[in-house]
């Protein structure tokens, strides 16, 4: 697996970041390892600059445990924390919708073309980039800024349980499905709608996240293994 000829967008740091999240979800990199940061580097072709900023960011958005002169650690997929932090979102998503009020025509015209772009994309990563894309510029108005900066901290840290979930197809097709009720919503001009079926939006993935980890937990979700999309 050779990164460093794969950037064509972004940068090398934001692939590495994703191929050791993809690692970490698919059992490749097993809970509570300690990254060889030698081996990762040679086994993703990549030099140590900027797998080291990669791992420093998996670390702050809660994929690995970062341990002072001893190095980084594979953090576990739980269903205690994916129920602690999944809840989170549901409540202030519609809340930070609320205080933006209804979106612009330019606005909802973005919001239509995010959420198509969305429905021709391929990989997991590209759907979640695109999918907060879309929550963020739905609440792109709301002027309390700390509240938007608290769903940008829960969204980073969901993202690895939302891989799973965005592998799906029929998941990512009720993810649009849920988009459309929610501009539909504005369009008539009800917000309290909007906000309420941008509730349902946040909470659709419960279910089969939480099943995912069951399975996983048991054994019968088998690393690496991905239904296409």
């Amino acid at each position: 697996m050779q990164l460093a000829g794969l950037v064509r967008r972004g940068n090398l740091s934001d692939l590495i970041m994703d191929t050791v999240r993809n690692m970490i979800v698919d059992g490749r990199l097993p809970a509570g390892e300690r990254i060889s940061e030698v081996q990762l580097a040679q086994q993703l072709g990549v030099s140590r600059t900027p797998l080291r900023e990669a791992l420093a960011r998996l670390s702050h958005e809660g994929s690995l445990d970062a341990i002072p002169r001893i190095g980084y650690f594979v953090r576990a997929l739980t269903i205690g924390e994916f129920d602690e932090i999944y809840s989170i979102r549901p409540i202030l998503d519609p809340e930070a919708l609320r205080l933006a009020g209804l979106p612009s025509p330019q606005r909802m015209k973005l919001l239509l073309e995010i959420n198509e772009r969305i429905e021709n994309a391929r990989t997991a990563d590209a759907i979640i980039d695109l999918d907060d894309e879309w929550h963020l510029e739905l609440i792109a108005d709301c002027p309390n800024k700390v509240l938007v900066d608290l769903i940008k901290q829960f969204a980073r840290r969901t993202r690895r349980y939302e891989i799973a979930l965005m592998r799906e197809r029929q998941n990512v097709l009720t993810s649009i499905t849920n988009h459309k009720s929610i501009m539909r919503a504005l369009r008539r001009r009800d917000l309290k709608a909007a906000c309420a079926a941008l509730r349902v939006n946040c909470t659709t993935g419960y279910a089969p996240i939480k099943e995912w980890l069951l399975r996983r937990d048991a054994g019968l979700a088998k690393p690496g293994t991905r239904q296409s999309l």
